[in-house]
């Protein structure tokens, strides 16, 4: 699966924006036994205004 963000622009990090094989590889999912798969976003959305919304 992967994350993908409406209304905020990624920039320095628009790898990890859109659909998984696109913009990023898919992330496999993390359990408690196995974090070797999680996987953060970091960014700042600082300066937008407006309405955001992000699915997966």
């Amino acid at each position: 699966t992967s994350v993908h963000w409406h209304g905020l622009f990624q920039k320095g990090t628009n790898w990890a924006d859109g659909a998984g094989g696109v913009n990023q590889c898919p992330i496999s999912p993390a359990s408690p036994e196995n974090t070797e798969n999680a996987f953060e976003y970091r960014f700042t959305p600082a300066g937008h205004a407006g309405t955001f919304w992000y699915h997966s």
